[in-house]
């Protein structure tokens, strides 16, 4: 029996009522991108809004080994996003690859 990585393909926007620039923006971004890399050793990326000083898409992505590991890391990531974001956070999809 060969094992088999799931790839976990997430995507957010966060919308940053009070930003006044795309410096606010970044600082918003990078903070929760880092705080989600280092809880949940996950790949995330700015790939939405890119010039928007209130909105960021963002993409996520975590591997393992098994889709029930992987569904409970997102739900718990969605869970920590809310608490930690700067902003509010609106979930559009989540794909296995």
């Amino acid at each position: 029996m060969t094992d088999t990585a799931c790839i976990l393909y997430s995507e957010l926007e966060i919308h940053i009522p009070y930003s006044q620039s795309l410096k606010d923006k970044r600082q918003v971004v990078n903070r929760f991108r880092d705080r989600i890399r280092n809880q949940f050793n996950a790949s995330v990326a700015e790939v939405g809004s890119l010039e928007d000083w209130q909105r960021a898409g963002i993409a996520i992505v975590m591997v393992g080994n098994s889709r029930t590991h992987l569904d409970r890391q997102l739900s718990a990531l969605q869970a920590h996003a809310l608490e930690i974001v700067d902003g509010e956070i609106q979930w559009h999809s989540r794909e296995w690859l």
